[in-house]
């Protein structure tokens, strides 16, 4: 006789088809442990029978969720639980900006399993061309229609993730000597990049949508004459979480094309899921075509370990591109190149882009549950969040939430200006298993609670804008 399944059949809440939300209830119940790793899930005609849906709907579910590797299904007796890693190390790390695990070991092994039939052997015996495979330019032109930017694959560029092909943007669009003009508070890895090739850092200040126009145009008048280019990420702002709506979007490109200045646009958070408006979050790259050099990368929408960035050249400057990737290129793994194609043919990358976006929703909502009106609240769903404070307080809940076993990134990493007296707290929630995630949250809101008062009595300093009521953008 078969054990009964514990779980209570739910849909998830929202506007998703129904399979979408058997999936995310039963994942929901699975990460945080509600449903125990072994645990058996209902049988699918007994489970549609109860929540009123399709048989079909019931499979397409399940399937979801084995893509995933949350789930595993035994021939003949039923579809389980499947084991997830465990905590690893005493240190809850908050620092490192990654999407939430999808694969596990047993989906990954059946990827590698399916590519050891049909693998093409010349992806090892011969050198790829400079910008990629033809083939896998198309697969990644059609996976960044489905996040809003059309891309002929002709100008697209293939690199060895998003920092590559930040690398080759600047080189292209801003020599050594020249400045990058970016958001005050921005992603560290761009800072970092800038200043070790010998650019000079701009900051422009902020406010509830990212960059401000005109705050903008000064910065750019003011360095008329020398060579420069705007770094920016207009969707979910590493690390302030800030999203400019189509009004903004469109001043920036304009003010751009009336000062002449390249673009390079970051939007390596952007995941929206097919169907959504494109209109709603239209790139720069496709408002400001002729100057935007566009940045995206499969680490971010799929897995860190998948590190295949994309990059979308202006057409007059495609070749110079292309000349600085072939000198500077580590070549991608042909067996990276192997995966996107199987994931992108059999369903895979889009089942692991709608659950990343799924969790990071919960993981979104449960801190702000948990760190209240001291979290910007994100208009989009995205794998950090952020704390705006004065820097000495940021200062010191870097080090309280350091003596707890917490690593979050420390204010000094994001600011332009070394010494702006506005800056704040990223916590990347995407790395940590939801049990540790919960209690290092837990932690950092007893930890601001003494700075509430102090934050309320005194003025906020200029650069970033505040949070709205009840931590939300207004």
């Amino acid at each position: 006789m078969r054990l009964q399944s514990p779980w209570h059949p739910r849909l998830a809440d929202g506007p998703a088809a129904p399979s979408e939300r058997l999936a995310t209830a039963l994942a929901d119940d699975i990460l945080s442990a509600r449903l125990p790793t072994g645990a058996r899930l209902p049988a699918h005609r007994d489970l549609a029978w109860r929540i009123g849906i399709g048989v079909g709907t019931v499979t397409k579910a399940y399937g979801m969720l084995e893509r995933r590797g949350l789930v595993r299904s035994v021939r003949g007796r039923g579809t389980f639980v499947a084991a997830l890693p465990g905590r690893q190390g005493p240190v809850i790390d908050l620092s490192v900006n990654m999407p939430p695990a999808m694969i596990s070991e047993r989906a990954l092994a059946r990827t590698l399993s399916r590519i050891s039939r049909s693998i093409d052997p010349d992806l090892f015996n011969i050198y790829p061309p400079v910008a990629g495979h033809d083939e896998h330019r198309r697969m990644m032109a059609r996976w960044l229609s489905g996040l809003g930017m059309e891309a002929a694959p002709e100008r697209l560029l293939l690199t060895n993730g998003a920092q590559q092909a930040l690398a080759v943007a600047m080189a292209v669009a801003c020599p050594s000597g020249g400045t990058i003009v970016t958001e005050a508070c921005t992603y560290p890895g761009a800072l970092a990049l800038a200043r070790q090739t010998g650019r000079a850092v701009a900051g422009v200040d902020m406010d509830a949508q990212g960059m401000r126009p005109d705050a903008l145009d000064r910065m750019l008048a003011a360095h008329r004459g020398t060579p420069m280019a705007l770094y920016v990420t207009p969707t979910m702002h590493n690390p302030t979480t800030a999203t400019m709506d189509m009004s903004r979007r469109r001043d920036i490109a304009a003010l751009c094309r009336r000062h002449n200045v390249p673009i390079i646009e970051d939007d390596v958070y952007a995941c929206t899921e097919t169907g959504a408006d494109p209109q709603a979050l239209m790139p720069l790259g496709m408002l400001a075509p002729e100057r935007t050099f566009y940045v995206n990368s499969l680490s971010k929408t799929l897995s860190p370990g998948l590190r295949i960035g994309a990059l979308l050249v202006p057409c007059a400057h495609l070749h110079a591109a292309e000349s600085v990737l072939l000198t500077t290129s580590l070549m991608i793994a042909p067996l990276s190149y192997a995966v996107m194609a199987q994931w992108m043919l059999d369903g895979t990358a889009q089942a692991v882009r709608a659950a990343i976006r799924a969790e990071a929703a919960r993981r979104r909502d449960l801190a702000a549950s948990l760190l209240g009106p001291a979290m910007t609240y994100p208009r989009y769903d995205g794998f950090h969040v952020w704390l705006p404070m004065s820097r000495p307080d940021a200062e010191r809940l870097d080090g309280a939430a350091a003596a707890e076993g917490i690593a979050v990134t420390a204010p000094g990493l994001v600011s332009v200006a070394p010494d702006a007296p506005a800056t704040g707290i990223r916590l990347c929630l995407g790395r940590a298993r939801l049990p540790d995630l919960t209690r290092a949250l837990e932690a950092i809101g007893r930890h601001l609670a003494p700075l509430d008062g102090r934050r309320a009595a005194t003025p906020e300093p200029p650069g970033v804008a505040p949070p709205g009521p009840a931590g939300r953008l207004p």
